[in-house]
């Protein structure tokens, strides 16, 4: 069976999805479901919420288009049901992509694993609570797990797929095969953690760039130039691990901490002192405000869209000649 066709028969087990929660996440997980020929249910409250995925659809088209995805008539597989029950009833995979309180998810998939059939897959695209936490109130709790995503999901490969304790092995593999028949790449954690892996990881440089600009080494213009210009190319092609293995010369690692270890000993004792508070969150949106308002926000994420498909085209081709030459 060609990878094709074997794609194919997944997201035929999986051809009718419901959304939960239509924000920005949510709707951009819609045009991916519905760009792949799948019947896509919205649920989400907010009153304007059809003319909002409406608007999703028709912004996302060109970046459809440019990954040689369907990008018209999306809209034929798509419906809204304001009835949560009714929404997921004939669901073979929920996509919950709801706010990051405990309480309202675990009371969510308790109301949902009332209407689901038994055989759906229970997804929560959650940027930080772990599933073992979501499923506290459900009595079945093995189709439940954490398919977290990078925004916006229907470009960026990753999805970081996160078991329960109660997560079934199979439902893991069959999230995993879901997501691979979309086109993504999941990567199975081996340990549920707050916050996962890569929100973690922004999470500490997010930390110390704000450092940076507090005590006036540089302003967030400046600290984006300097990080789209260095690290931010190294790591689209090799993570920190493969980066630093070969920055430590012939003999990896040996090399890397021998020459940089004393300096990583002395910065991880002494982290940069900095607080969260309303004074350093001002003195960032007047400096975004200053760098990026003037900039429609359409116009920026057209431009990044843009570019991250230019980046993974480069990305493909290189593997692909190095797979040939081989």
């Amino acid at each position: 069976m060609s990878d094709t066709t074997a794609s194919a028969a997944i997201l035929d087990r999986y051809h009718d999805t419901c959304i939960i929660g239509a924000g920005v996440i949510g709707a951009s997980w819609a045009a991916l479901f519905l760009a792949h020929g799948l019947n896509v249910v919205v649920h989400d409250p907010q009153p304007d919420i059809e003319q909002r995925v409406h608007d999703f659809l028709r912004k996302a088209a060109p970046t459809l288009r440019a990954l040689e995805l369907p990008h018209e008539g999306l809209e034929k597989n798509l419906r809204f049901e304001p009835d949560l029950a009714r929404a997921v009833a004939g669901a073979d995979l929920v996509q919950e992509n709801g706010p990051e309180r405990s309480e309202w998810k675990q009371q969510l998939w308790a109301q949902i694993e009332q209407a689901v059939p038994r055989h759906a897959l229970l997804l929560s695209s959650s940027s930080a609570r772990i599933a073992t936490e979501q499923g506290q109130l459900m009595r079945d709790a093995s189709r439940l797990l954490v398919g977290h995503p990078f925004n916006p999901p229907h470009l960026i490969p990753l999805v970081e797929v996160v078991p329960g304790t109660r997560t079934d092995p199979q439902a893991t593999a069959d999230a995993v095969a879901f997501y691979r028949a979309l086109g993504k790449e999941p990567r199975v954690l081996r340990k549920e953690m707050r916050g996962f892996v890569a929100n973690r990881l922004q999470g500490v440089i997010m930390r110390e760039a704000c450092y940076l600009v507090q005590q006036g080494v540089v302003t967030i213009e400046e600290l984006d130039d300097i990080v789209t210009n260095s690290i931010g190319l190294r790591w689209a092609v090799n993570g920190p691990f493969s980066s630093f293995y070969m920055g430590g010369g012939p003999t990896g690692f040996r090399g890397y901490f021998k020459q940089f270890g004393p300096g990583m000993k002395v910065s991880w004792a002494n982290p940069s002192p900095i607080e969260y508070t309303d004074a350093v969150a001002q003195l960032i949106i007047e400096q975004g405000d200053a760098a990026y308002g003037a900039t429609p926000m359409a116009q920026m994420e057209r431009r990044r869209d843009d570019t991250q498909i230019a980046l993974l085209r480069a990305r493909a081709g290189v593997t692909d000649e190095g797979e040939r030459d081989a």
